[in-house]
């Protein structure tokens, strides 16, 4: 089976000018996978634009209309953290529809797992609000499109940035049918994600925070991953497996103080597929989130879909 990739150069188009999280990002990885002869190995998935409906799943109308709004009058800040430009809204739209257009891909059997090279990042965005670099929450909006139009059962979101992302906690927070992973530096920005944040009412225990100290490396992550992950998510028993894939806990980082190295970041990936061949007949889709250093993230990338191909 093929393993696909999800990417267009309307990405590049969300212009942040000398914002952290700018198409240098997108730029230098797609280099270097041309480069590596890598990206000749991949079903390119063409995205597609995600509807009202599809953003309905998880935002609230007003916040869509913001969004909307800032973008077509020219562009502006959403909040301290978060820019616009004339374009991002149609981006950002793309953004979310080419991870659909993965979860399509993965669970007709077009491909076997997929990355979603894809910007604006999403996994801050809650229902009301932009924020954390992040206009629409591309994986929530993918896992309710999963569980809704695909008749899964059972989603498990695993979310390796360095950042906790409160607005996929949010989106999930009483869904049973949605398990939400994630491990990040603590405190940190946004300041959610404590340890006893762990679900409400029917969605009690699924949702699963592991806050790490700054200064975490590869034996910290892998033993998480390896005695928390692993025998969660055996009991959870997902249908599919996204991944929020942020980039940023790597040590070259300059927005975060963890040190993963890239061996680590491809041994979280290997169990990550393992999972995935165990749970789910290998149906995984990892969606780019974080990674400021342009040279860790594209060489992340590279590893990760190296993994994917075997």
């Amino acid at each position: 089976m093929k393993v696909g990739l999800v990417y267009d150069p309307i990405y590049l188009q969300h212009d942040t000018g000398a914002h952290v999280e700018n198409r240098r990002r997108l730029e230098e990885t797609i280099n270097l996978l041309e480069s590596s002869g890598l990206l000749g190995r991949l079903k390119l998935l063409k995205p597609r634009k995600a509807t009202l409906e599809d953003l309905l799943l998880v935002h609230d109308s007003s916040h869509i209309s913001q969004v909307g709004a800032v973008s077509g009058q020219g562009g502006g800040w959403l909040d301290g953290d978060t820019v616009t430009s004339p374009e991002s809204y149609e981006v950002a739209l793309y953004a979310a529809g080419g991870v659909l257009q993965a979860v399509d891909a993965v669970l007709q059997g077009e491909v076997s797992s997929a990355f979603c090279l894809v910007r604006p990042p999403g996994h801050h965005a809650t229902r009301l609000r932009a924020m954390g670099f992040c206009l629409f929450n591309n994986v929530a909006v993918a896992a309710k499109y999963a569980r809704i139009t695909h008749k899964l059962e059972r989603v498990l979101i695993a979310d390796f940035d360095v950042h906790h992302g409160n607005g996929t906690q949010e989106a999930f927070y009483s869904d049973p049918s949605v398990l939400y992973f994630s491990t990040h530096q603590y405190p940190f920005y946004p300041g959610t994600g404590a340890i006893d944040e762990v679900g409400h009412g029917a969605g009690r225990r699924t949702t699963v925070n592991v806050p790490l100290p700054a200064g975490c490396g590869d034996e910290e992550y892998l033993r998480v991953y390896e005695e928390i992950l692993v025998p969660v998510a055996r009991r959870f028993g997902p249908q599919l497996i996204l991944v929020s894939a942020g980039f940023d806990p790597h040590w070259a980082d300059q927005i975060a103080m963890m040190e993963l190295s890239l061996s680590g970041f491809a041994r979280i990936v290997e169990l990550l597929k393992g999972l995935a061949e165990e749970l789910c007949e290998g149906r995984l889709i990892f969606t780019l989130e974080g990674g400021y250093n342009v040279r860790a993230l594209s060489h992340g990338v590279k590893s990760t879909l190296g993994i994917l191909l075997g």
